[in-house]
């Protein structure tokens, strides 16, 4: 007998509980069936997509390739019909209290502008908390209700929801062109011919690595700058003050080209994309406020 859908929407439930908890046997317990209850329901939701979803080791489980793309394109759906039957039923709060939300420097620096003050105006109840941290840690110990992060997700016990995605651009000053020339290669960049500005990654400790992007092409640079920073800001503000190149989100760079402060150097390789990912606690019982921040992040890149 094929699949029903009811039989593919319990699949998926149960597939969402495995990525919230991080394994399949404390999955079994959240959801009150036995664990080879999960492994069934996952193998049968496998079949039926003709994927697989899960790398499984006596110790671990990660999502492969596929089942984070599928997770990623299916939960949307699966979160807004728990919100609309929320909704429906009438159990919608006011979006009111404190939310307190970490973020590294990369995602607070594009949060913090003129829109987040409109934000604020639409709901002068709620209160934001912004707390600096490079790393993710435990969102419940520590009292947040979600965390920020550009940048693919790590395997993690959280729920990953995808809010976005931005080009990555590469930038300089007028003045700077005007006194070490454009270049017409990206790999140019790497001759020690120009001064690049790197741009620390709080996971690591190290730079970026420069890339460019064009359809299936992809083409790293080792640039060698001599000049790190860890605040976006003192990125832009470099750049702009002609100190050297920069790859930058084209959310922070698009103002600044717009006014002719920076230049595009490589417009012909627009393709390569960086992720903003919220991470919350649980996929259950959203409130009011998660849900209105996380619709104003999302308004942010249309």
């Amino acid at each position: 007998m094929p699949p029903t859908r009811e039989n593919l929407s319990s699949g998926i439930s149960v597939f969402a509980a495995v990525v919230d908890a991080g394994s399949f046997t404390a999955a079994a317990e959240a959801i009150g069936i036995s664990p080879p209850g999960v492994s069934r329901s996952i193998a049968r939701l496998e079949r039926r997509l003709n994927i697989r979803l899960f790398n499984r080791t006596t110790r671990s489980v990660s999502l492969t390739e596929e089942g984070r793309r599928f997770y990623d394109e299916v939960m949307p759906h699966v979160w807004g019909m728990e919100e609309a039957a929320t909704a429906a039923a009438g159990g919608t709060a006011a979006v009111r209290g404190t939310l307190r939300i970490n973020l590294d420097p990369v995602t607070s620096g594009f949060l913090l502008g003129a829109p987040l003050a409109r934000f604020m105006d639409d709901h002068p109840d709620l209160s934001l908390a912004f707390i600096a941290r490079d790393h993710l840690g435990d969102l419940v110990t520590e009292g947040f209700d979600m965390a920020l992060r550009f940048g693919e997700p790590r395997s993690s016990s959280l729920v990953a929801r995808k809010l976005l995605d931005t080009s990555v651009v590469t930038v300089a000053a007028p003045s700077y062109l005007a006194r070490h020339g454009r270049p017409e290669d990206p790999r140019e960049l790497g001759t020690g011919k120009h001064r690049c500005l790197e741009f620390r990654d709080p996971e690591t400790g190290r730079p970026f690595a420069w890339e460019f992007h064009r359809k299936r092409r992809k083409l790293a640079v080792e640039t060698h700058g001599k000049l790190t920073v860890n605040d976006p800001g003192a990125l832009v503000h470099a750049c702009v003050a002609g100190v050297g190149i920069a790859q930058m989100l084209s959310l922070a760079a698009a103002p600044l080209i717009r006014e002719r402060r920076l230049v595009n150097l490589f417009p012909d390789w627009p393709d390569e994309r960086f992720p903003l990912y919220a991470y919350l606690p649980t996929r259950q019982h959203m409130p009011a406020k998660s849900r209105a921040f996380l619709d104003f992040v999302v308004a942010l890149s249309s």
